[in-house]
């Protein structure tokens, strides 16, 4: 049998930290706004797309910031809730593949040629996520769906922000002979000068270098480069991290007043849950409700047990106690999430084997 085509998404927050900074503080949407430094010394971490009009960009150093844009307001960053949001975004995408890998806080590659969840195209898939991430966080992000992570990776920074660009098989050859050689993933701002100052400006030009004198000029990356501009990236997605927690919520149509609705409505989310589990054939001693109101004020409860959640009806009692102590809503719910952490630990050192006869 031949070997599925893969269906790569990588998926880029845009401009992450000074997204959640606005998002969480309304005075500063539409404003241009850095993450980082300050008015006089201090580098710059990130950069609102307001603050990018004026060439204002992450690495920049404050007081030059501050030069091109004299109203430019710096916020404090604050990585333990960008912690917090990547990690609600990645369960996100832990829903529909195992195989995710991030490259940071704000990006990660999917591999999802063999999705859980969800419609067997990659594109509609990215969809869905970008879609569920502006629902769930009030994020945007950016995608790029192709059939290797090289193309993906470009794909998705094609038409930010809030894009979702494809590249097929049949169109990555047209396409990599006109991109510029300076947005080729890998090749930075230096390879691109000394490519450049040889007249090699798009991947038309690159492609013309016989593989040798690539890696004449630039070692082991040379027969990186000559296989990349002929759209040949067989690199999987591996995932970096073993998981520390599963879950599963829910973004409602209407918003929910009333226990006994939303104990109706937190039974779907009890039952993803435990397939999830028994999938990943996890089991912890943590449970974590969730709950986001109507007018996005968010609350966490969280129970520990001394043994551990090992059957559904456990996680039914503790969950519907938790709940049940929160009520009565004055607040209309809009959100309900459930997360299962604090995992049982391995077992480690020698195991003694027994043979049957």
């Amino acid at each position: 049998m031949e070997t599925p085509l893969r269906k790569i998404i990588h998926v880029d927050m845009d401009a992450f930290y000074a997204s959640v900074e606005q998002r969480d503080n309304p005075a500063l949407r539409g404003k241009p706004v850095v993450v980082g430094g300050d008015h006089e010394r201090g580098v710059i971490a990130a950069a609102s797309y307001e603050a990018r009009r004026y060439g204002i960009h992450s690495a920049m150093a404050s007081v030059v910031a501050k030069r091109k844009c004299p109203d430019l307001i710096f916020v404090r960053s604050n990585f333990d809730k960008y912690k917090k949001v990547s990690q609600q975004i990645r369960e996100i995408f832990f829903e529909y593949t195992d195989l995710v890998e991030p490259l940071s806080l704000d990006e990660a590659f999917l591999d999802v040629t063999f999705a859980r969840k969800g419609k067997p195209s990659a594109t509609l898939i990215a969809r869905e996520l970008k879609r569920r991430i502006k629902e769930e966080t009030g994020l945007i992000a950016s995608a790029g769906v192709s059939y290797c992570k090289f193309l993906a990776k470009v794909a998705s920074d094609v038409d930010k922000p809030d894009g979702l660009f494809v590249i097929t098989p049949d169109e990555a050859e047209a396409f990599l002979e006109k991109l510029e050689v300076r947005k080729f993933f890998g090749i930075g701002k230096v390879t691109a000068e000394k490519l450049n100052r040889q007249g090699i400006y798009f991947g038309a030009d690159l492609k013309k270098l016989e593989l040798q004198e690539l890696i004449r000029q630039f070692g082991k990356s040379g027969a990186y480069y000559y296989q990349i501009v002929r759209g040949n990236d067989d690199r999987p997605v591996t995932p970096s991290r073993e998981r520390k927690s599963l879950g599963a919520e829910r973004t409602f149509d209407t918003d929910y007043f009333l226990l006994e609705d939303l104990q109706t409505k937190m039974q779907a989310i009890e039952d993803e849950v435990w397939q999830r589990l028994e999938r990943a054939q996890k089991h912890g001693r943590t449970l974590t409700l969730k709950i986001k109101f109507a007018d996005f004020e968010q609350i966490t409860r969280s129970k520990t047990l001394l043994t551990l959640f090992r059957s559904k009806e456990l996680l039914h009692t503790h969950a519907t106690e938790l709940l049940q102590h929160e009520a009565p809503f004055v607040k209309g719910v809009r959100l309900l999430g459930l997360t299962i952490s604090n995992f049982e630990e391995p077992v480690k050192g020698p195991i003694q084997l027994t043979i049957d006869f």
